[in-house]
């Protein structure tokens, strides 16, 4: 059983973790109502790089990398995605547009691998299973 301590650390950790990466995510989309120029930029790429890495920490969560990897998630994430990549390349103008596109891209892709993947798991086991 864990000890008082350990859980009360833990509980800190999540909770800084999860705040940076809300806080990523609300300084990347929200920094252009509030500020203009330069300053938008770099509130923008700095809220994204935050919300990047700490989201990418969050993931290697035992309990979140679990959920992550089932295949109803996989499907949604390739589905979802994909489709927001094709209405950002043919809504979007220009650089944005074909970035916002690749990006989402990018994630549906690794949805796909991680489909595919879970595929060749599930027959290799049915495949032994009938050894």
């Amino acid at each position: 059983m864990k000890s008082l301590l350990v859980t009360v650390r833990s509980f800190g950790a999540n909770l800084l973790l999860w705040s940076f990466f809300v806080g990523g995510l609300v300084a990347g989309s929200a920094s252009g109502a509030l500020l203009d120029g330069r300053t938008k930029d770099v509130v923008t790429y700095a809220g994204i790089a935050v919300s990047l890495v700490a989201g990418s920490r969050i993931a290697k969560k035992p309990k979140i990398k679990a959920f992550l990897s089932t295949p109803p998630v996989l499907w949604f994430l390739f589905l979802f995605n994909g489709g927001v990549a094709a209405v950002c390349y043919f809504t979007m103008d220009g650089t944005k547009g074909v970035m916002a596109a690749a990006g989402m891209g990018l994630v549906s892709l690794g949805a796909a691998g991680g489909l595919a993947a879970h595929h060749r798991k599930r027959a290799e086991a049915v495949a032994r299973h009938r050894m």
